[in-house]
């Protein structure tokens, strides 16, 4: 099956030479996906905030390939600072309650400073 890459549009993929999506047969690996609103291109300074965000943005790429949250089996989160991680838990279970993936934190620093969580997330379509 050839492979298919997925764009939000956001100029960082073309600078950074990326895909916000891969697609390779029926697995989907969606890139770290930071809280950007890529309309506007703002971000907001609320870690739960941009936790929000980066969800929308993984759901939109989901969707351009007919997948969904529901199929991600896997998820890590990378946050500058750890302390940050519990206020997202509420965001996270709102997201990912029902399909618990397997998941990762890690911390280390973010490219932006303004950024304060990326998350990345691969999926599995089931026929």
């Amino acid at each position: 099956m050839p492979r298919k890459l997925i764009s939000s549009g956001s100029d960082f993929e073309k600078e950074m030479a990326y895909s916000r999506a891969v697609v390779q047969g029926d697995w989907i690996f969606v890139s770290g996906t930071t809280g950007f609103d890529y309309e506007t291109m703002t971000i907001a300074e609320d870690v739960t905030e941009q936790a929000e965000q980066a969800f929308k943005n993984i759901i939109s790429a989901l969707a351009k390939v007919d997948a969904s949250l529901a199929d991600v089996v896997r998820v890590n989160y990378i946050l500058p600072d750890a302390n940050d991680f519990a206020s997202c838990w509420p965001v996270l279970r709102k997201y990912l309650g029902d399909i618990r993936p397997a998941a990762t934190m890690i911390s280390a620093g973010l490219a932006d400073t303004r950024m304060k969580i990326e998350i990345e997330v691969t999926a599995l379509r089931e026929k």
